[in-house]
């Protein structure tokens, strides 16, 4: 029998109980790292006494802060902050994800993997609209599977923000190929 707890994590972040926002910021934290992911989507806050399916509107973190080090594809790092202070550090473990496979004029939303849930689901952060202008400042031409776009650097991986807009996708075509 799946128990569901009062537990509610809004699109914007706030996490509520019983529909009131929960202000302290360490009973926060050490809920967000009792909560876990089923291989249904799930989200469970597992904590020692009870563990029980929550309501979570888009993903349970917003990444609030960039950091970045280095100026170069093998030597630039970005790391991001939560909202709960979590930090993370974009890599092969943690990548950035986002559907950026549309027209160049269409709006994407990037996230960033957290951690793995239990049942093999990802645990994400979506990247916050500062962070997302901070990444489109340090984007550079690339390639994905033969398609050029715009992307990031961290750790040595190139991560796919968005498509290129047409004009300029003639320019870095050729490097594709």
């Amino acid at each position: 029998m799946v128990i569901h707890l009062p537990f509610h994590i809004r699109r914007d972040g706030a996490w509520l109980y019983r529909g009131t926002p929960i202000r302290r910021k360490a009973m926060l934290c050490l809920f967000a790292s009792c909560l876990d992911r089923d291989h249904k989507g799930r989200y469970w806050l597992r904590t020692p006494t009870e563990a029980g399916v929550i309501q979570v509107d888009d993903v349970p973190f917003l990444a609030v802060e960039l950091d970045f080090r280095g100026c170069s594809e093998k030597t630039q790092t970005l790391c991001l902050r939560t909202n709960l202070d979590e930090i993370v550090c974009v890599d092969a473990e943690h990548p950035l994800l986002c559907d950026w496979d549309r027209p160049a004029d269409g709006a994407t939303i990037p996230y960033i993997h957290m951690r793995t849930g239990a049942g093999g689901q990802p645990i994400l952060a979506r990247i916050s609209r500062a962070v997302l202008f901070e990444l489109a400042a340090l984007a550079v031409p690339g390639c994905v599977e033969g398609e050029p776009c715009l992307g990031v650097w961290s750790q040595g991986i190139f991560f796919p923000l968005s498509r290129l807009p047409d004009e300029t996708v003639d320019d870095v075509e050729e490097s594709c190929l």
